[in-house]
């Protein structure tokens, strides 16, 4: 019985660990120089008006959760075929606000 109890808190332990190192991973935003964020969040509060404004009328950045746009900004970069640097710099614009 112990050792079905161990088996089991490692697997949960290591599957969270996994699930983390996967959302790390996914943010294409992680790991920038803060000259770098600078640049796309210009970069971003010019593209913002032009991408989003298109289709509807577009949202404040400080309307959603910073995990909320990553799910978002995944579903319009689809619709709208954003290209990766756009996209980036859309995503760390509305993360910022």
């Amino acid at each position: 019985m112990k050792k079905m109890i161990i088996a089991i808190v490692l697997t949960v332990m290591a599957s969270g660990y996994l699930a983390g190192l996967a959302r790390a991973g996914d943010d294409p935003t992680s790991g920038l120089s803060a000259q770098e964020q600078k640049r796309m969040f210009r970069k971003g509060a010019r593209l913002w008006p032009v991408y989003c404004n298109t289709c509807h009328n577009a949202r404040p950045g400080s309307e959603k959760a910073p995990y909320e746009w990553d799910q978002i900004m995944m579903h319009m970069r689809s619709i709208g075929n954003f290209p990766a640097d756009d996209y980036k710099s859309l995503l760390v614009y509305l993360k910022s606000q």
